[in-house]
């Protein structure tokens, strides 16, 4: 059994006859019906049962064209990954993101990629989670960071990092001379600015809330976490945020945040892409650049370092090529 042998059985199964098989790879249908009787021969089974001009694949042939389809795959990804490593990046890759990480990540991390890569022509798309991961299964996207879980056949999904969620309230508010960390009780009937019901954000949310038995009293609801922070400092309410989209704020003193005693209130954000047979050169320097710059996000108060995503990345590529 060779390779051409295993071409010709994909041929035959794609093309559904010997003769327009014989046509696709440039030879005559005898050659076709000799390389076939050999190896139906060799195994001691019949690979295509013929009935006239028409042929059904047998389950010895099934098993063939199978065994054809995996060795094929290997050897396109082989030469895709040795013909990446000679040349420099180009091309374009679609990333979408949540709107806090296309305002407070996605900036730095596209200079210290495009210091690497110039050549490579990035777009930007964000939205709600529901419309990103649409672009993602359409191919309209390469690559997401989203909010996790993202629990979607078809899917891979990478943790990168853990962004502590605090809350956030204007210099001089009434919380901000209560003991700290804030009693959960502290925060009942007081207003809240708060994402958008559907996203992980506002899920985790509402899991501290229903635990600590809170109803809480929302005044606005929005995705945009700019106009969030507009409407605290005016002091229409209090907010929960991801630390890094006020960490300017809080240095600033425009804004303080608080944490509640007894919660660690945290969403994990990570990389989501479609499920295939190979990962592109450019979506995995991507996916690298991210990992570099990590440790110099701010996360939390205290700039907890991030989670380093390659060991990730390394355990999703051992499983698939296991």
């Amino acid at each position: 059994m060779d390779l051409r042998q295993l071409e010709i059985i994909r041929a035959i199964a794609d093309t559904g006859s010997f003769t327009r098989a014989g046509a696709r790879l440039h030879v005559s249908q005898s050659a076709i019906s000799r390389q076939i009787l050999l190896l139906e021969e060799e195994l001691h089974e019949p690979l295509f049962l013929r009935f006239g001009r028409q042929v059904q694949i047998t389950p010895a042939g099934e098993a063939l064209l199978q065994l054809s389809n995996r060795m094929f795959a290997d050897i396109r990804e082989t030469c895709a990954t040795i013909v990446d490593r000679q040349k420099n990046l180009s091309g374009t890759l679609n990333l979408v993101g949540g709107m806090t990480v296309c305002l407070y990540l996605f900036p730095r991390l596209l200079k210290e990629f495009r210091r690497h890569h110039p050549d490579v022509e990035i777009r930007i798309a964000t939205g709600g989670m529901q419309r990103l991961l649409r672009r993602l299964r359409s191919g309209r996207a390469d690559l997401a960071l989203l909010t996790l879980p993202v629990n979607e056949p078809g899917l891979t999904t990478v943790p990168v990092l853990r962004e502590e969620l605090l809350l956030v309230m204007p210099p001089g508010h009434a919380l901000e001379r209560v003991k700290h960390p804030l009693d959960p009780a502290a925060l009942i009937g007081e207003p809240f600015i708060i994402f958008e019901a559907g996203s992980n954000t506002r899920r985790a949310i509402d899991d501290f809330f229903l635990r600590e038995q809170i109803t809480p009293k929302v005044v606005t609801e929005t995705e945009n976490v700019e106009i969030m922070k507009a409407m605290v400092a005016s002091g229409l309410g209090i907010s929960i945020v991801p630390f890094q989209s006020v960490a300017h704020e809080t240095r600033s003193g425009t804004l303080s945040v608080a944490r509640i005693r007894g919660q660690q209130l945290v969403r994990e954000t990570g990389w989501v892409y479609r499920t295939g047979e190979r990962v592109p050169r450019v979506v995995q320097e991507m996916m690298a650049t991210l990992t570099r710059i990590a440790p110099q996000l701010q996360l939390s108060a205290e700039s907890r370092p991030a989670i380093d995503a390659e060991p990730a990345i390394a355990a999703h590529r051992r499983r698939k090529s296991g």
